[in-house]
C-alpha cells in the first residue's frame, strides 16, 4: 500500500514550509507564481487532499482545545505536576477566551481513537498532549491528520531512527535542574552523592540523571558512583528501599528523580537515624507533600509551562502550517531545612 501523502511529507518533498503549502491552497496571493506553480503541480501529481477535519479546524474557531485526563495518584504524591498543569492550562486558556474539553483514555492507543472520535462529534480546535513517550504515536497521527497540538514534554524519539514528526513542545530542563541541585551539595562539601533514579530507558529520567553524571564528571568524582541507580518504580517504598542500598555503599547525600523517592528516602534516613543525610535528600517536582514536609526539591513551574503552551496553541491555529517551536523552560531549586522536624 502506497504511504498517504501529507502536508508534512509534501512540504519535505518540495523543500518549502507547510505554512506555503497552506497558502497555496487557502491564500494564493501570498506566495510567488513560481512557487505556487510547483506546488500545485506537484499536488496534483501525488494526489494530496487535506484532512477534511484539518480544514473544518482552519475554517472556524470554537475556542475549545482537548485533552486526555490521566487517572488520580494512588499514593497522594505523584500526579500533582500534572494537577497543577491542568490548574494552569485552565487558567491561562480562560484568560485567552479558550475552554477544555477533558477525555479519559487507559493507553495512547485509546487516545487516538478519543481523537478521531471528538474530531468526528466536537467542536474542537486541537488538543493539548502530557506525559509524552519515545515514538510517541499520537503526535505522528495528530501530524499525518493536520490537527493542531502542543505538547507538554519532549518528543522521545529513540537513538537512530528517523523522527516520525515535529511539532511544537514545551518542557522544563530536567538535566540542567538536576546539575544544580547536584552542584550545590558538592559546594555544601558533600562528594559521595547519590542519584535515586529510574532504571535506565526513560527519556525523562534519563534526561534527569545526566545532570548529576555532568555535575558528578566536573567535580571530578570516580565514575564508580554513576552505577547508584536502582528505584525500580516511581513510589515512596522505592526511594525507602533505595536510600538504604545506597547508605550502604557510603552516600551522604540523596538526588532523586521524583520527589516519591525523595520520600521514601529521607523517611528511611529518619528512621535510621541519619539526619544529615536526610537533611541532603534533594527530589523533583516540588510537590505539595515535599514542601509540607519540608524536603528540598527542584520545581517545574508548570504554570508557567501551561502559560507557554497556550501561546504556542494559539500561535498554531493562528498561522496553520508554521515552523514548530520548542520551549525549554529553566526549573527552580527550592531549598527546605528538614532539621527543624528533629525538635
Amino acid at each position: 500500500m502506497a504511504e498517504r501523502v501529507t502536508l508534512v511529507t509534501l512540504a519535505a518533498e518540495l523543500g518549502v514550509s507547510r505554512q506555503t503549502i497552506s497558502n497555496v491552497l487557502n491564500a494564493p496571493s501570498r506566495v510567488k507564481e513560481e512557487t505556487r506553480v510547483r506546488v500545485v503541480e506537484a499536488i496534483a501529481r501525488s494526489g494530496y487532499r487535506p484532512n477534511s477535519a484539518a480544514r473544518q479546524l482552519r475554517n472556524r474557531t470554537s475556542m475549545n482545545l482537548g485533552m486526555r485526563l490521566r487517572p488520580a495518584a494512588s499514593d497522594g504524591v505523584n500526579g500533582a505536576v500534572l494537577d497543577g498543569f491542568l490548574h494552569g492550562l485552565t487558567e491561562a486558556a480562560q484568560d485567552r477566551g479558550y475552554r477544555l474539553t477533558l477525555f479519559c483514555a487507559d493507553t495512547d492507543e485509546q487516545e487516538i481513537h478519543r481523537y478521531e472520535e471528538l474530531l468526528s462529534v466536537a467542536d474542537l480546535d486541537g488538543f493539548v498532549l502530557t506525559s509524552t513517550n519515545r515514538d510517541d504515536q499520537r503526535t505522528v497521527w495528530l501530524t499525518e491528520h493536520e490537527v493542531p497540538f502542543v505538547t507538554f514534554g519532549r518528543p522521545w524519539n529513540t537513538a537512530g531512527k528517523p523522527v516520525l514528526s515535529q511539532h511544537s513542545w514545551v518542557d522544563v530542563d530536567g538535566r540542567s535542574g538536576v546539575r544544580e541541585a547536584t552542584e550545590h551539595l558538592l559546594a555544601q562539601g558533600h562528594q559521595q552523592i547519590a542519584f535515586l533514579g529510574w532504571p535506565a530507558g526513560s527519556g525523562v529520567g534519563d534526561d534527569r540523571w545526566m545532570g548529576w553524571v555532568e555535575a558528578m564528571t566536573a567535580a571530578g568524582i570516580p565514575d564508580g558512583w554513576s552505577a547508584l541507580r536502582c528505584a525500580g518504580d516511581d513510589s515512596v517504598p522505592a526511594g525507602s528501599t533505595g536510600a538504604a542500598e545506597l547508605l550502604g555503599r557510603g552516600a551522604t547525600s540523596f538526588i532523586c528523580a521524583s520527589d516519591s523517592l525523595a520520600l521514601g528516602a529521607s523517611a528511611y534516613l529518619w528512621q535510621s537515624h541519619h539526619p544529615d543525610a536526610a537533611a541532603s535528600v534533594i527530589g523533583f517536582d516540588n510537590t505539595p507533600v515535599a514542601a509540607a514536609v519540608g524536603v528540598s526539591s527542584i520545581s517545574q513551574l508548570v504554570r508557567a509551562a501551561a502559560r507557554e503552551v497556550i501561546r504556542l496553541m494559539l500561535r498554531q491555529l493562528q498561522e496553520p502550517g508554521g515552523r514548530p517551536e520548542p520551549v525549554l523552560l529553566a526549573p527552580k531549586l527550592e531549598l527546605r531545612d528538614l532539621q527543624r522536624f528533629t525538635q
